[in-house]
């Protein structure tokens, strides 16, 4: 039964059925203030004011401090210790929902269950507290209490009980006979049970009481019960309510929304629940559930009306005519003719009853105001196609698409078997529609209603993007009909920024890019984004970045006609990504010839965080663009990124982008365009992916083709540095000395010293130790001049393997620790695996095994992060010496044969050492 605690009555905490002892009385209080609290922090200071006023004793702190520890120990010997907590202001009670009995009392009341509220009294409240706040406290509940039972009254009134409820309210009114509305409730309780003289008698009781006692006369509206009792009025009878159900069919094969469907049944306090969401989404089919489920709760009827904002073909409901419709569904039959007079008498009508109105299709805000209630007990459900942010205290419920999970089971609940039999193809069906609920009932119904059809049948239609809507259409509904309409009641600029949407191939946009889009504003794009996203045109995953749902994406493509938008948006990614990418890294972005100026104003972006951020955010819309837009600048925009997709190991999307380069730059056959530098690009990049042979591949058609000495820098360091992998020292001190003096020429220190770097590393390789350090020592003297941190990480980098060889570990560790603190500042986790491998390395030699593999473990997991092979492949080889020295013979094997695997694929000599390596072990 868990634990449980009262203060309608006795303030008692109660376990399992029975109340805890030995609580002393000041503690009780001090628990009750809390209680009575609920939520709130409340300080030293207020609590010892509640528990004596002015009247404070030089101990009150240390009082309190005993008595919430002393609770504390009460709580704990019940398993409830969580109830009561220390926070900074001072001390807080958070009761869970069922355990605090004035917190019941507010929910029962609410819900219209005025007996259940009721019956949680016993006595009067805080019955044994004797604190200072006890008596203003203590005389509000029972105001409480007492409203409950007036509610309760008017309800039993109302439904015609006067003769059961006649010695109730004469029990009440004989404990507070100046409470006005309980006296007049008896009053007409005894007129209805045929007894006006009794009546006229408790009126005039009442009158002469109050007025002896409080010198007053009664309220205007006793005083006109007191005449209508006399005159035997007929609208004193009780009057036969009809209470109607209009509520549309509850669809038996709902499926889902439980979320949702618990926020609408949980009892709370909110008199108007508003559900927006996207045409398809099921709010109509989510309201009228909601509202079959809550029906008991309302017993004065359930209201249904079709407000007519997102018809196809027709005009809204106007208000007036949509409350002639509610009242007449009340069954009233004398209807004012005027909107003001319709919306009062609806009003009036509601806070008399508990009724559930479920308000479907509304334009907006603005279109249902005359339809809300004033103060009242029933629950309006208000659907929409955009979201009602002008409705204040309504509570709002936007609806998204259905989960995997939710989407299986409605397809499933239509189709039946079938569904189960194909548990694959179901799930394509549901990811090509979108996972829209019009759209899944539409594909299962005619699936439904083929029966040589398989789901896979089904899947292979929905695939053609160019009928897929036509598909998901039936003789009475279609998806496509339901986004024309939304579309439609857009404003001009809306509907054109929701066309060009539509041929973004990314999956979102921010507002800068939505500005170049359609050459407006960013000011203006955000509104215009602002405005479809409560028009649930678009959808939001992350503040500032909007998307579209892939069936409005496709209804948006069909009806856009590509006004240049595409060559915008591709020239602003472009100058956005040179800005990012030179914050990042500033002597990677050189000024290239023929670069197109920018068609629309592009903001600098300012700070690395901001770059890397922007840079992570829109790199695959970029990508997506460049594949599937423009033939403009693609070439510029692949040079741009190529710093930042290599240094943070994005080499699948540096292969489609450099690729893509190649490609319309051999088909264009324009200088623009050349294709020497995809093709070095590409070397480069098939180098650190570890494909080598690719690299070499490229690296030579660029050579054959490039004019520009930095592409042929390029081509030729990729060369050098596949030959070092092979181990082909002299080929690749070749290489590398051809670049080297190709960077002289150029005057280009900032290559330089990257060449030099791998020069010197190649030097070591050959045993020239002295040599390699001199090179070495002179490209960290350029990076450092340059102020080129990444440079200088791999300087550093390359030192400690030098410094490693020539047996100075110590030496080694410092340097590899230096470069990973670099790589670490500058995000780039595939060098900082480098740099851990080396740490890891020059620990071993150090015969520090532990410490070994934990920097082998930090570089195997950075690498597998960056999909950098030759790192990790390094890094289990260095995992497998070092378990092998601890004694570890199957961790090593185990990590051995990791290794040789990826050896093997990157086709490289140490395969060879780690095969031995497995052959010893």
């Amino acid at each position: 039964m868990g634990t449980r605690f009262t203060i309608l009555g006795p303030v008692q905490v109660i376990a399992d059925g029975d109340v805890v002892p030995g609580i002393a009385p000041r503690h009780r209080a001090v628990l009750a203030y809390l209680l009575l609290n609920a939520g709130r922090v409340i300080s030293m200071e207020k609590l010892i004011d509640a528990m004596w006023g002015y009247d404070q004793p030089d101990t009150a702190r240390s009082q309190i401090h005993a008595a919430i520890t002393a609770l504390r120990r009460t709580l704990r010997g019940v398993g409830a210790d969580h109830i009561l907590e220390t926070r900074p202001g001072g001390y807080v009670a958070l009761p869970e929902p069922g355990q605090l009995d004035v917190q019941d009392f507010a929910e029962q009341v609410t819900a219209g269950r005025f007996r259940d509220a009721l019956g949680l009294w016993n006595g009067d409240a805080l019955a044994d507290v004797h604190a200072g706040y006890a008596q203003g406290a203590r005389a509000l509940l029972d105001d409480r209490r007492l409203t409950a039972v007036e509610r309760l009254m008017e309800a039993e009134l109302e439904a015609g009980h006067h003769g059961q409820v006649l010695d109730e309210l004469a029990g009440h009114v004989a404990a507070r006979p100046l409470r006005e509305r309980l006296v007049g409730q008896l009053v007409l309780a005894l007129h209805r049970s045929g007894r006006q003289a009794d009546a006229l008698a408790a009126a005039r009781s009442y009158r002469t009481a109050l007025a002896e006692e409080q010198g007053l006369d009664p309220g205007h509206a006793f005083v006109e019960l007191e005449r209508a009792v006399l005159a035997d009025a007929p609208t004193l009878k009780a009057k036969d309510k009809v209470r109607s159900n209009f509520l549309p069919y509850d669809i038996p094969d709902f499926a889902g929304r439980t979320t949702e469907l618990e926020r609408l049944v949980a009892e709370h306090r909110n008199t108007i629940v508003t559900i927006d969401g996207m045409a398809g989404i099921g709010k109509t089919t989510l309201a009228v559930h909601a509202a079959h489920r809550l029906a008991d709760r309302f017993p004065d009827g359930q209201l249904f009306i079709d407000l007519r904002a997102h018809t196809g073909g027709q005009d809204p409901l106007p208000a007036a005519a949509a409350l002639e419709v509610l009242l007449r569904q009340l069954g009233l039959t004398d209807i004012p003719t005027t909107e003001s007079e319709r919306s009062a008498l609806w009003r009036a009508e509601l806070a008399q009853r508990r009724i559930i109105a479920v308000l479907d299709n509304a334009a907006d805000g603005e279109h249902v105001r005359r339809l809300l209630p004033g103060v009242s007990d029933s629950l309006l459900l208000i659907t929409s196609r955009r979201r009602l942010i002008g409705l204040d205290g309504a509570h709002a419920l936007s609806v998204e698409v259905l989960s995997s999970d939710d989407a299986a089971a409605l397809f499933g609940s239509i189709v039946g078997e079938r569904a189960a039999d194909e548990p694959e193809a179901v799930r394509e069906v549901l990811e090509l529609c979108g996972y829209l609920p019009l759209a899944i009932r539409i594909s299962a119904a005619r699936l439904q209603h083929r029966p040589r059809w398989t789901v896979s049948y089904l899947a292979g239609r929905l695939h053609d993007e160019r009928r897929r809507l036509a598909e998901l259409a039936t003789s009475e509904r279609s998806v496509a009909a339901a986004f024309t309409v939304s579309y439609e009641q857009l404003g001009t600029a809306e509907q054109r920024m929701f066309r060009l949407l539509g041929l973004a191939p990314g999956r979102d946009i921010e507002p800068h890019a939505a500005a170049a889009l359609a050459d407006v504003s960013v000011f203006e794009a955000e509104d215009l984004l602002e405005s479809l996203l409560d028009a649930h045109m678009l959808l939001q995953r992350e503040p500032g970045r909007y998307t579209l749902h892939d069936l409005l994406r496709e209804h948006a493509r069909s009806l856009a006609e590509d006004d240049l938008a595409l060559m915008r948006l591709l020239v602003h990614y472009l100058h956005r990504s040179r800005s990012a990418v030179k914050q990042l890294f500033p002597h990677s972005v050189p000024d290239r010839p023929h670069m197109p100026a920018p068609i629309t104003p592009v903001e600098p972006i300012s700070g690395t965080a901001e770059a890397i951020g922007w840079l992570d955010a829109e790199r695959s819309n970029i990508i997506s663009t460049v594949v599937h837009g423009p033939n403009v600048c693609i070439s510029h925009l692949a040079v741009a990124l190529r710093p930042y997709l290599d240094r943070q190991a994005h080499h699948d999307d540096a292969v489609t982008l450099h690729t893509t380069a190649l490609q319309r730059s051999r088909a264009l056959k324009e200088r623009a365009m050349p294709e020497g530098r995809a093709l070095a690009d590409l070397a480069w990049t098939y180098w650190r992916r570890g494909d080598y042979e690719q690299s070499e591949t490229f690296a030579h058609q660029a050579l054959t083709v490039c004019e520009e000495t930095d592409e042929r820098v390029l081509a030729l360091n990729a060369l050098g540095n596949v030959a070092w992998r092979r181990r082909e020292s002299e080929k690749a001190e070749r290489y590398l000395k051809q670049a080297l003096d190709l960077t002289r020429i150029a005057g280009d220190w900032s290559t330089e010293g990257f060449v030099l770097a791998d020069l010197g590393m190649i030097l070591d390789q050959l045993g020239r130790h002295d040599e390699a350090r001199r090179h070495l020592d002179l490209a960290l003297a350029l990076h450092r001049k340059e102020g080129n941190p990444l440079g200088e990480a791999r300087v550093l980098n390359h030192l400690g393997s030098a410094l490693l060889h020539q047996g100075k570990a110590e030496e080694a560790m410092t340097r590899h620790r230096a470069a990973g603190e670099l790589y670490r500042a500058m995000g780039n986790s595939s060098d900082e695996a480098s740099a851990f491998n080396g740490l890891g390395e020059a620990a071993l030699s150090l015969g520090d095994s532990a410490r070994a593999i934990d920097e082998h473990a930090t570089a195997l997991s950075l690498a597998g992060t960056a999909r950098n092979r030759p790192e990790q492949a390094r890094a289990h080889d260095g995992l497998a010496r070092a378990h092998l020295r601890l004694g570890q013979d199957d961790r090593a094997r185990e990590h051995g044969r990791l290794a040789l695997r990826l050896y093997e694929e990157l086709g490289v000599p140490e395969s060879d050492e780690v095969r031995a390596f497995l052959k010893s072990t």
